[in-house]
This record gives structure tokens, sequence and C-alpha cells, in this order.
């Protein structure tokens, strides 16, 4: 080595063998040429050529010299970097050249030449990559470690590098590059910021989009160096994350997308950078966190992802960021859900608790995203989402935001598509949401017409989708009615309901706009128009589009035929679709993109048009249902029992021959209905009945071969049918035929002729039969009718008692359980009310004397005769056909003119009877009554004494009854506002239910002492039952005219006993609590009242004008039960979710509900002709997720009212039990096999000790509440009887279904059809039964002393504030949404002290007049 040292200061050059001088003297060419045999020569050397090397080694550093390093050709340039790259491989491990600076020199020298790898089209392009194989395979660069310029060094190469790879590139090139790279940062002691910012920057966005390969460079070498360079790279994240000193590298501002970038490449590169995330989650900057939660949400819901498993530490705390208190933050964190879900399905467990929260956040957008995330992972796979999550889109169908709605419902319509119709994921998955198509028509009860426009969508979108062949549309809708819910097919009846009377109303219009023009014409638009803007949204703009179609159909004839054929019965769903496309074409305009007008047309045509339903539809369901009839329809496939199937067939029939009647007119549909009345079915034949009088209207003269059949059936039907199909026979008959009065006779002379009181199996039937002819036909039997009222039913059937009662201590039993004299008797009630209904007028007295019958029934507690020989479930039944009686013939006016105000107040104590069915099945037909306009104003008054029911499920009916009517009312006389006179005013009003309900109350048999507090509490609390609502808008200052009215009540004395000084001070004493309530919860009652209030004649006496009543009769005491504070707003539990009925037309005559007033005026409502379908549901919340059950009596209730007390009672106690309890006669305490039915699993245990226990512990019993005492010696106080309040338990649904039922469809004339009716029908929205806990034999053993009449109210009652409403109800229907995590505890509680400070208890008791 010496000597080549020596050799190489002689300074002489050795060039190979046939190389002469390089030197500037030469050409280019030369040079080039003469250079590339050296770099042949250099190229065949290797390293154990001692003497070549030592011969070339003054070559070597020649061609290091400047005039290389800057020589100006490429090619030269290349040649020398070649001859360079091998000299370090042949001189390698020491190089050739020993200064620092040429090192460095020559280095960046070869730098400059890989630039020309970017070319890889050029001819020298494999120069280029032999000079890169070269330096990357011998490491080269390692040499420059020890320079103090090597990271300059470095960072050239790197950035040459990064810079020429590109797409022309193949592997070979790429994995040189990195082969350098790496050896760089494995083999050197450190890695620069500057050289790591050379290679993170090729990570960011930006740079990764405009050079992919670069990219992929740059991951191939981190991949490759991840253990060593992990330090610098934890190092620059600690600078930027911890120490916060961006200045340290330009790629500070983009640490969060290279975390992100790097973790994709490799974890391991951030082991220790991860736990600086979790540090940066708690951030106090909100910029700041959010953009840890963006990096973190990729970072978890990546595909491949295991970060949430390795570092549960970091994904506990992202999780905590759900419950951020910066919005775009929890916004982040929603939308990261449905990856994260899609991705992990293990993950689910973990977000559905945050997910919860968030499904209730303040925010509209973080509520609408929880919906998208859910339903998004939901259609890509059911499985990936677990029940509780597609509860939370179920629970936001009832937000309040109307886009968090539509998109938890089309939501829910999409999911039910795809893994229920089109069945993607088999029965399983179609089973898991089978709920959705209930729960979706569910939202057909709520206020918004948004909302049911949407459902009506859904359903023809979705659910049975409008473009599916004729066959398959029907088997599908078949299959949706078998399996929907009793509240879903009420909808959906509703739905339908809704749509044919607003293709009625459309018709009006065109009818009216073809007559001249007049100001009658334009009134009669005007109202028209009104009309049909109430069935659209936002009903302010649509009254301007609505006018201009009008005016469009006015001028276009064209459109007006187009919508003549839409709207007309008979046109085809083809047909529609037709019309509907060339209206909105000709309505249209390119040049209006957006035309609101258009679109309200369209909203229109879509609620008008028949796609579903026309004649060739309706002969496709027939054969379906022949299908199941005759055994060859896949209903166990479907999942549907073949007699549900059918049932559910012929009632889908039923309820579209109602609203589409025209299309059962052919040959093929009457005949196969005829089959189904010969079928065993009951139901069937029923159904079958019910569509023959719907659509039979022109049958006689368009189908007499189908007459000459059918009319021997329906006679058979109607003399030796079960009752209710006899009923619809004889209504058929009169709908169908002409000489109908020669049929009726024919059946109604063999039935007259052959009654007989013993068989009364075979009685019930012709009574039936005799009591629809009675009230069709009631002038051509008018004497042989009269005479059969008088002797048979009155006499002969009423009476009399033939067979003794099953003596048990139930109050009610099922239908199929009660006594056939019983129902005898039922049917012969109805007989005499439906025979007065018919005759229409009280000439004869004939009302007086059945008014007279009914009361005394009431009054005898359903036993008439007195004799003891009748059941108590048959003495509940006849006490509630009683109480129905009387409200059937109040709606008549001349019938309501002779009920008097004793026989009044009976009545409305039915609605407190103790058995529990009594009260629901009464409320129910007071509602109806009420509903149509048909009952006077006085008979809401008897909703007020709901306030003492002590089941919660029936305070919160009776509230929505009357939020419904209240709204009912207000709703007509703003709509009939012009011709609304005084005497409308007056029945119609909702404010004077006040003067009604006063007045019941100081009748009130529980109201004996007339300063007692805790009387005069429950007073206050039924008071402000009806109040409440009232007073919940305060429209034309109500609360002034309330004031006024009760001031002047004060003012004059009792109606019905002006001259009882008692009576006149309890009047004025319920006067004063209700002004005291009037005061205490409004600001406004001291104005002017808006008008002089006037007060009904036969309730109270002429004001006495020399007589001023300024005395204060409350005790000073009851002044703190007065809490101040504004009423709340008449919301209500969706009645536990049972919707209620609002049928039909509003039929209100001119003659009905007189009403005398003080001023002499009569106020008849006029009838408002064909109201909308359905009864705006007012502000009735309709929660799916209300808590409605029953409390155990031994765990929640306080002992009723009126009980005998312990003998081991304290002196107070003795002291309340002397007061005047109610005495209404005793009966021994239900049986819990009601309950059992109900509830289900675990009430068997009370059933034996009850009973004995009841026998045991029976009082004496006493009169019953208002009637007189039964006998003598039975009583313990000579003192009037008076009924007493007694619990009953809950019923059974299926027991009172049936009766309730018949009781409906009675007034089926009346009201269009009971199909159509939206009530509530058994027990629905209850809590699961595992969390109802059941009546037991301790609970019952606990209160042992009971009395008849009036249940007793649960003390869990008294805690909830708002008639009824849990706290959870009223966070629900007041804010659909809840606060974030750190403020839900505070604002509940805040929430429940308002609303008791703003509302009386409505159940509260007192505890010391309760305790035995």
């Amino acid at each position: 080595m010496a000597h080549s040292k020596n050799r190489a200061t002689d300074g002489k050059i050795t060039y190979p063998p046939g190389v002469k001088e390089i030197s500037d003297k030469i050409s280019k060419e030369e040079m080039v040429r003469r250079l590339k045999m050296v770099v042949k020569t250099f190229m065949d050397m290797d390293q154990d050529s001692e003497e070549e090397k030592e011969l070339y080694l003054n070559l070597a550093l020649h061609l290091a010299s400047d005039f290389f390093l800057k020589h100006p050709d490429k090619d030269v340039r290349l040649l020398v970097a070649c001859c360079l790259a091998d000299i370090f491989r042949i001189y390698a491990p020491e190089a050739p050249y020993t200064s620092p600076d040429k090192l460095k020199d020559i280095f960046m020298f070869i730098t400059r030449q890989l630039k020309g790898l970017e070319d890889t089209k050029s001819a020298q392009f494999n120069r280029y990559f032999y000079l890169l194989e070269n330096i990357a395979w011998v490491k080269s660069y390692n040499i420059c470690f020890e320079l103090e310029d090597s990271n300059e060094i470095f960072t050239q190469l790197y950035r040459t590098l990064f810079q020429v790879i590109n797409n022309g590139h193949n592997q070979k090139v790429h994995m040189h590059m990195v082969d350098l790279m790496s050896s760089i940062v494995c083999e050197g002691d450190s890695v620069s910021q500057e050289l790591l910012d050379t290679v993170l920057v090729n990570l960011v966005p930006a740079h990764k989009n405009l050079n992919k390969q670069a990219y992929d460079l740059a991951k191939a070498l981190l991949k490759r160096t991840a253990q060593a360079i992990e330090p610098y790279i934890t190092n620059f994240f600690n600078q930027v994350l911890m120490l916060g000193k961006t200045s340290v590298s330009d790629l500070s501002e983009h640490v969060f997308d290279l975390i992100l970038e790097l973790y994709n490449i490799d974890s391991h590169l951030l082991l220790s950078v991860l736990p600086q995330l979790e540090f940066k989650l708690k951030s106090n900057d909100n910029d700041e966190r959010l953009q840890v939660v963006k990096l973190l949400a990729k970072m978890f819901g990546a595909k491949d992802s295991e970060l949430a498993s390795q570092n549960k530490p970091l994904w506990q705390c992202y999780l905590g960021r759900f419950n951020d208190i910066h919005v775009p933050i929890r916004l982040e964190c929603v939308k990261f859900a449905s990856h994260c879900l899609m991705n992990h399905p293990d993950l689910a467990k973990d977000l559905t608790e945050y997910l919860k929260v968030r499904s209730h956040d303040p925010e509209e957008a973080i509520r609408h995203d929880v919906i998208v995330s859910i339903v998004t992972a939901s259609k890509k796979d059911l499985a990936l989402v677990n029940d509780p999550l597609l509860n939370f889109v179920r629970e936001r169908t009832l937000d309040k935001r109307w886009r968090v709605r539509k998109e938890a419902m089309m939501g829910l319509a999409q999911i039910y598509k795809k893994y229920s119709l089109q069945g993607e994921a088999g029965k399983e998955a179609a089973k898991q949401i089978s709920w959705i198509k209930d729960k979706l028509l569910h939202i057909y009860y709520q206020n918004s017409i948004d909302d049911r426009l949407l459902v009506e969508r859904i359903f023809a979108q979705y659910m049975v989708p409008h473009n599916l062949e004729t066959t398959e549309r029907m088997k599908c809708l078949y299959y949706l009615y078998a399996t929907l819910d009793s509240n879903a097919v009420k909808a959906l009846n509703e739905m339908w309901k809704c749509q044919n009377m607003l293709r009625h109303h459309v018709k009006d219009l065109l009818d009216l706009v073809k007559q001249p023009k007049s100001d009658s014409y334009n009134k009669a638009v005007f109202s028209k128009v009104m009309v049909i803007t109430r069935n659209l949204p936002d009903p302010g703009k649509a009254q301007d589009f609505v006018k201009k179609l009008a005016q469009v159909l006015e001028e276009d004839e064209k459109i007006r035929k187009q919508l003549e054929t839409l709207v007309s019965p008979s046109c085809s769903c083809k047909q529609a679709e037709v019309c509907v496309k060339d209206i909105t074409k000709k309505l249209g305009s390119p040049k209006q993109p957006s035309n609101p007008f258009l679109e309200m047309v369209k909203f229109l045509l879509e609620r008008i048009a028949p796609v579903h339903i026309d004649t060739e539809s309706i002969s496709a369901l027939i054969k379906q249902v022949n299908k199941s009839i005759e055994g060859t329809a896949d209903d166990e496939d479907e999942g549907v029992p073949t007699e549900q199937a059918i049932r559910a067939g012929l009632e889908l029939l039923k309820v579209l021959s109602f609203t589409h009647p025209v299309s059962f007119h052919s040959a093929e549909t009457f005949e196969s209905l005829l089959g189904c009345l010969k079928m065993d079915d009951e139901k069937v034949a029923e159904a079958a009945l019910q569509i023959f009088k719907n659509t039979g209207g022109k049958l006689e003269e368009s189908f007499p071969h189908i007459k000459s059949v059918l009319l021997p059936v329906l006679q058979h039907k109607a003399k030796k049918g079960p009752p209710r199909q006899a009923k619809y026979a004889i209504r058929c008959i009169h709908a169908m035929f002409s000489n109908r009065d020669t049929h009726f006779a024919q059946i109604f002379e063999p039935l007259h002729k052959s009654l007989d009181t013993e068989n009364m199996e075979q009685l019930i039937t012709p009574l039936t039969t005799l009591g629809h002819l009675a009230m069709l036909a009631p002038e051509q039997f008018a004497g042989p009718l009269k005479s059969l009222v008088a002797n048979f039913i009155v006499k002969d059937l009423l009476m009399n008692d033939r067979i003794p009662g099953k003596k048990t201590t139930k109050l009610w039993v099922p239908d199929d359980e009660v006594s056939p004299e019983t129902l005898a008797k039922i049917q012969g009630i109805k007989l005499m009310v439906r025979w007065l209904l018919g005759v229409k007028n009280n000439q004869s007295k004939s009302g007086n004397s059945t008014l007279r019958m009914l009361t005394a029934i009431l009054n005898s507690d359903g036993d008439l005769t007195e004799q003891g020989k009748m059941g108590k479930p048959d003495m509940s039944r006849l006490r509630l056909a009683a109480g129905c009686a009387v409200l059937r013939l109040a709606q008549e006016p001349c019938y309501h003119e002779i009920i008097t105000l004793e026989q009044y107040q009976l009545c409305a104590l039915v609605i407190n009877d103790e058995c529990y069915q009594v009260r629901q099945a009464f409320a129910q037909k007071l509602h109806k009554g009420l509903c149509r306009l048909r009952l006077p104003l006085e008979y809401l008054a008897v909703f007020a004494l709901c306030a003492k029911d002590p089941v919660k499920e029936r305070r919160a009916h009776a509230r929505q009854c009357l939020v419904k009517n209240i709204n009912l009312r207000r709703e007509y006389l703003k709509q009939h506002a012009a011709v609304s006179g005084e005497e409308k005013l007056i029945s119609l009003l909702p404010e004077y239910v006040v003067p009604y309900a006063i007045h019941l109350l100081a009748h009130d048999p529980d109201y004996v002492k007339v300063q007692d507090i805790e009387q005069l509490k429950d007073i206050k609390e039924a008071l402000w039952f009806i109040l409440e609502i009232l007073m919940a808008k305060n429209e034309n200052n109500s609360h002034a005219f309330i004031r006024k009215m009760v001031e002047n009540i004060k003012q004059t004395k009792d109606g019905q006993s002006p001259d009882d000084a008692k009576i006149n001070e309890k009047l004025y004493t319920v006067c004063d609590v209700a002004m005291n309530i009037v005061i205490s919860k409004s600001t406004t009652y001291s104005l002017e009242s808006p008008k002089d209030p006037v007060l009904p004649a036969r309730y109270f006496t002429q004001p006495d004008k020399n007589f001023s009543n300024t005395k204060n009769y409350l005790p000073p005491e009851m002044k703190s039960f007065f809490t101040p504070g504004k009423p709340k707003a008449a919301n209500v539990l969706g009645a536990v979710n049972k919707p209620l009925s609002a049928t039909g037309k509003l039929q209100t005559k001119l003659s009905r509900m007189e009403t005398i007033s003080n001023a002499s005026s009569n106020s008849n409502p006029s009838s408002p002709g064909r109201s909308k379908g359905r009864l705006d549901s007012g502000d009735v919340d309709h929660s799916e997720n209300e808590d409605i059950s029953m409390k155990s009596p031994s765990e929640t209730e306080k002992p009723s009212r009126g009980r005998k007390r312990a003998a081991a009672s304290s002196q107070e106690d003795k002291a309340q039990e002397s007061k005047p309890k109610r005495g209404r006669k005793k009966a021994a305490n239900t049986s819990t096999d009601d309950a059992e039915e109900q509830w289900g699993e675990d009430s068997n245990i009370a059933e034996a000790s009850i009973e004995t226990e009841d026998e045991q512990n029976s009082p004496p019993k006493r009169g019953r509440r208002g009637r007189p005492p039964k006998s003598a010696p039975k009583e313990e106080t000579p003192s009037k009887g008076r009924r007493g309040r007694r619990r009953a338990a809950p019923p059974p649904e299926e027991e009172n279904e049936d009766e309730q039922e018949e009781e409906e469809e009675e007034e089926e004339e009346d009201a269009g059809s009971e199909n159509m009716e939206v009530k509530p029908r058994g027990r629905r929205g209850r809590k699961p039964r595992a969390e109802v806990p059941e009546p037991t034999s301790e609970s019952v053993e606990s209160t042992p002393q009971k009395r008849r009449g009036r249940p007793p109210k649960s003390q869990t009652a008294a805690k909830k504030p708002g008639g009824g409403r849990t706290r959870a109800a009223v966070s629900q229907e007041e804010e659909s949404e809840e606060e974030m995590e750190t403020s839900q505890q505070s604002e509940e509680e805040a929430e429940e002290e308002q609303s008791q400070e703003s509302s009386p208890k409505v159940r509260r008791k007192s505890g010391r007049r309760d305790r035995r």
C-alpha cells in the first residue's frame, strides 16, 4: 500500500490499454469514447485485483478532479459517475479519496447524476441504473457517515431519489433505492430531523396524491427501517405534540396526517406516540381535540386495524369523546361509528351505550348522524348491528325535529325492504326486523302532516311497492296485513280512509270549478281549498298553491279531465300512473328546476292516486284469499297460520270495501264472497256480510243471479245466525234491496212470535235482529214493537232472574263465560235503545220510561230485581250496558232534553265503576260520542272524575280523550268561525265545560263534608285534570273567560237544588277551588274577559242582581295546595300507546245538543259535513317508549279511600273513620284470575288465598253511590248510600275486546265504519311483563276490607307529576333529545321540579284518610 501511495504521488496517470490521455484538449466525442473504455475497465475489476488497484490509483484520483465533476456534458458526467461508483466498489472499504471536501463533492456529484433515472426512455437509462445498482450494492454512501456534512449529502440523495421515482420504474429500481436509503438509516448513528422530513413529507396527503410512487418508496423505506427510525419519529412527535415545538419541522402542521399514515404503514412506528394521543384527546383546545378525534376515527375504523384491542386505554379515552362538550367532536365520533360497525362488528357492544346517549343529543345534526351511521351499517349487513342500535333508530322516529324523524323512518323503511320484503339475509333476519312495519305505520298517529305523508310514501314504495305486478303486489299486501299488529292495522285503515276522503275533496273541487262564478261559488271554492290545504305539508304556503291549482283547473280543461280520471272510483292503477305523469309534465317547466307549486301538486297527487287498489287488484286479492281457503297458498312459508291469513284477508277486503267499493263490482268477486258466507268461521262470514253491505248498492240490478242466491242466506242469518251476523244480515238487506219492507216483514213476524224466555241462548239472535229492525224500520213495526218492549223485554226479561249466577269474587269474566240470560238482557236493553233511536221522538213518553229503567239498573248495581241471584260479572255487564245506553240516548236531542240532572250524574259515575273493564269500555263510548260532536258538552265534564282512577293507564287515557276533544272543538270553531253563532259557541267552546264540571263535582257523592281538606284535595285534582288542558293555551284570553265564568256561578244558585243551603255551599266551595287554580296557574286571569259567559239554565239559576257573593268558602289550610306555575302544554302519554277512536264523519244535527242557557239561547252545532277522515291528535305525544305499567298494590298503592280501618287504629285514624265515607255496596275483592290472564307468568300465587280471604273479611254491604240502599239490615249506617271506591285488577286484553267491538259496531251507521276507527284496544304500551309487579295475595291481604265503586288510587301515582306521566315520559315528550352526559341528570331533576311546581299532583291522596 505504501508503494501505491508512492506511485500516486508520482502524479503519472496510467490509462487502461487502448485508452489515451483524457484531458480538455480532446473533443467531447473522443472523451466519451475513451471514458467508456475506462468504465469498461473499472467494471471488470474486482476488489482482489491489488496490482490493478495500484496501477489505476492516479486515474481514480484524476477522475475525481473538478474538470470531470463540473464538466458541462451530461454524458461525460454520467460515465465519470459510473467510474467513481466502481472505484468505491473496488477500493472498498477505504476510498482512494481522503479529503472530506473531495468526498462531499464526489457524492454530491453522484447524487446529481442519479437525476438521470427520471427518464426511463433515455438511451443512457441503463447506465443510470447501473450507477444506482452499484452504489446501492456497495453501500458507497456509508463512507459519508464520518463527514461533517453527511446530513446534507444524505438529505440531497433522499430528495433526489424521491423526485425521480415514477411509475416508469420497475421493481428493481424501487428495490435498489430502498436498499440505498435504508442502509443510511440502519447503519448510521442518527437520523436528522431534516432527513426525516425528507422521508415523511411524501406521506402528507397533498404530496401523496401528487406522486404515488414517492409515497410507495417512503412506505417501503419506513417498513424496512421501522426499528431503527422509530426513536427519531417518536422524538419528532414528542417535540411537536407534547412540547409544542412546532418550529422543529415544516411538517408540524401535518402531524396527525403523518400519524395516520405511519400507523397504516407499520403500527410499531408509533409505539411511543399513541400514549401522547391519549393526552391530546384531553386537550383544552377544541380544534386540537377535533383533529385527534378525526385521526383516531380513521385509525380505529380502518378495516384491518387492531388498535382498539391493542390499546384499550386509548380506545376508552376515545369513546369518552362521544360526550365531548364541543359539537363538531361529537359529530365526528358519530360519523366514525358506521365505519367502525362495518369493519369491526366486535366493537358494536362498546359503541352501543355511547350511541344511545348521542341519539338523545341536543344537537339535531348529531341525532341525525347517529341514525345515518346505524342505518348505513344495517344496509351493508344486518348482522353488524344489534337490536339496541336498531331501537335507537326506532326511538328517533318520534324526534321533535322533522329531519331526524324523516331519516329514521326512511332508514327503517330501507332496512325493511331489503331484509323483509326481498329477504336478502334469510328468515332469521326478516324475523329480527319484523317490528319495523308496525312501527312505521304507528307513526301515522302523529300530529304532523309531514309524518303522515312520509308514512304513505314509505308504504307505497317500500312496504308494498306499487311498481310490483298486480298479483305480486296483492300477495305482498295480503301477508303484510296478516302480520301487522292491531294498532298498525288501524293506522293503515286510517291511511286509506284519509286518502279516500281527500279524493272526495278534490272531486268536490273539480265539480265546483265547473260552476258559474258567483259570491257563493267563491266561498265554496275557498272553503274546499282550505280543507285540501290541511291535508298538505306547510298549510300556510300550500293554501296559495291550492288556490293556484283551482285557477289552473278552471282554465285548463285537459288537466281537469286528467284529474277527474284520477279521482274517479273506476280509475285503475295504470291509469293513475299515466295521469300523474301527464299532470306533472304539463305543470312543470324546464326553466324552473325547483318549482314549489309543482312539488305541492305532486304531494297532492301522491295522496289521491290509487296506486295499489283497483278492480284487478281486488280480484287478485280475492283469489289469494281463496287459495288460503283451499289450502293451496304458501301461508306457512310466509310465517302466517292459514286461519289467521284468511281472517286478515277478509278484514282487509272489508276495509277496502269502505274506501274502494266500486272496485268490488265484478261477478267473480261477489261469487267468492258468497262462498265465504257459507264458511263455518264466524269472523269470515261476518266480514263477507259487511263487504256485501258496503259494496252491494247496485247488486240487485247489476247482478240479479247473485241476489237470488244471497237473499235466502241473509234471511237465514238474520233468523238463526250468530248475533253479529244477524245484525249485518239486516243491514245488508236494508242497503241492497229495494223491497226491503217485504223482506223485513218475513223476518220480523216469525221471530216476534217465537220469542221465549225459557231458552235464553236461542233468544240472543232474535233480540239482536229485532233491535236492528226496530232502528231501521220503526214505523213499519210500531205497534208490535211497543208491546214487545213493554211486555216482553221489561216485564219478562229484565224484571226476572231465572238462573242464579255463579258465585265468584271476579267482577268481570271473558265473553264466553257470560251467562246467556245476561247476554239476552243486554240485547234487550239495546233493543229498547235502538227502537227509541229509530223512532226519534218522545211523544209516547217511552224515552222517560226507558231512562227510568236504565237508571234503576245503575241504582241497583246491575241487579234490577235485587234478589241477589246475579253474579258480580253479570252485574258489571248490565251496569255497562245501562251506562252506554244512556250515552246513546243522550246523542239524540229529543232524549237528551228529558235526561234529568240526577240521571246524568248517575250515568257519569259509571266512569268510576269498581270494575276496570266497565270503566274502560264506558270511557271509550263516551269519547267516541264526544268526538263525533254527538254528545252534548256536559258529558265532557265526566272525564274530570277520572282523576280519581287508581290505574295510571286509565288516567292517561282520559287525559288523552280530553286533549283530543278539546282540540277537536277548537279546530271545528276555527274552521267554521264565520257561521259559529252564540248558540254554537255555547255547545262547542271547550271552556264551557267548566260550569258542568263544577256542578258535577259539587254533586259528587264523595264530597260529603263541605270543609273537609281531603275531599277538597280530590275536588282540586279533578278540576285541575280538566283545567290543566284548557289553560295550556291562553287563546283569546281564555283564562280571564274561565275566571269570569267561575265568578258568575258564585252569583247563582244550584239549578238542581236551589233551596238546599248545603248544596249551594258545596257549589261555591268548588268554585273557589277552581278560582284558586286559575289564579295560581295564570298571570292573565285578571284581564278583561273577551265576552260575558253564558251559564246553562238547567244547572244554575238566574243570577240575583241584589246578591254579591264575595265570600271565600275554602278553609285556610287549602291555600298551601295551590302551587303557582304555568300549565304544561297539553301533551299527554299516547294513552299508553293506544290510539283513540276518531271515526268517520262528524255528523252533527241542527236539532242536536240543545243547551238552554241563562240567555235563553239554543246552541245547536250544525253538521260540518264530510270532515277529514282522522281527527288530528292535537298535542298528544304517541311515544313508543313511555313507561305505562301497573304497580303492585302491595308496593305502591295507598290503602283505598272509604275502607274501614283496622281495629288497632290511632285516635287520628278513628277521627278520620268517623267522617262520612262512600257507602257503595261492598263486594268481595276481585280474584287475581283476571290479572293472571293479563300478565301471564307469575300471578298464580295469589289465586287461592284471595277468594277465601275476601269471603272471610268482607264488611257488611252498603248502598251504592247515588243509589238507594238495597236492604236496611245490610247497612252499617242509616245514611243515604254512596258509592265507595274500590281497586279492580286490570283486565286481560282479550276479555273485553269482543264486547267493546260490538259496542263500537252498533254505531257503525253513524260513523262509516268501525274498522276505520282509531281507538285503543288491549293494553299496548305497557312495560314488559317482567317489569310489572303482580298483585299478590300478600298485597290483597294487606287491605282486605274494600268497597265497590270507585277504585282507590295508588301511592305511586301521587309521586308523579302531570296526570300520570312518569319522569321519563315527561322528559321524552317535552324534549325528544336529552342533554350530554355531563348535564343529563341535573336537567331531568330540574324538569321534574318544574313539572311538580307547575301542576298539582293529579293523584295526590291524603295519607291520613287512607290508612286503615
